[in-house]
């Protein structure tokens, strides 16, 4: 497998990780290059992996028979992509994970991860704290499409999510907003109509 360098001291990664379980984990994991709009999972096709997002951005979506997308989440790398038991069913994934620009990618197998956590309390402390993370997000996004209004729904994703306006196509960021793009861009400009 292709090791991954310094990007197994990066704390965006393996967080406080000491280097030598940084350094097993990193070398579990395999890179490749990503292109624009190449996907690492689809909808509905088996996907027992784990992924980091080396460098690039990607994006979680949704969608339905008639075409239609819904984003779910941003990536920008580096960083550890939803983890699979949050992100697949009966070893199908829920989402698509689309790169949004050309970058690079690293996975390893789900169950070679988990043998790994299984292996080193310092790694399980990782893998741990990596899903805790997602769940979080996930119930923020969640709060805040139940209980906040559009402005303040907007608000909320500039908090959470700085720069990823200029990051993102607003139509994802819409979507992810629970919002039309009319009134993605109707509070983005209040005074421009």
């Amino acid at each position: 497998m292709q090791s991954l360098g310094s990007f197994e001291r990066d704390p965006r990664i393996f967080g406080q990780l000491a280097t030598a379980e940084a350094h097993e984990l990193a070398g579990a994991f395999e890179a490749r290059s990503l292109a624009k709009a190449q996907h690492l999972a689809r909808q509905g096709d088996p996907d027992g992996k784990e992924y980091i997002l080396l460098s690039g951005k990607m994006v979680s979506l949704i969608g339905d028979a008639e075409g239609r997308e819904v984003c779910v989440g941003f990536y920008v790398g580096p960083c550890v992509i939803t983890p699979n038991l949050a992100r697949t069913a009966g070893a199908t994934s829920l989402v698509s994970l689309r790169a949004e620009t050309d970058g690079r990618a690293a996975s390893v197998d789900a169950a070679v991860l988990l043998d790994l956590m299984r292996g080193s309390p310092a790694i399980e402390a990782w893998g741990n704290a990596v899903l805790r993370a997602e769940l979080a997000r996930k119930t923020s996004r969640e709060w805040s499409l139940a209980a906040l209004k559009a402005k303040e729904r907007l608000e909320w994703f500039r908090s959470c999510y700085p720069d990823h306006e200029t990051l993102f196509n607003h139509g994802q960021i819409s979507s992810f907003l629970g919002m039309t793009p009319v009134t993605l861009s109707r509070l983005r400009n209040p005074g421009g109509e």
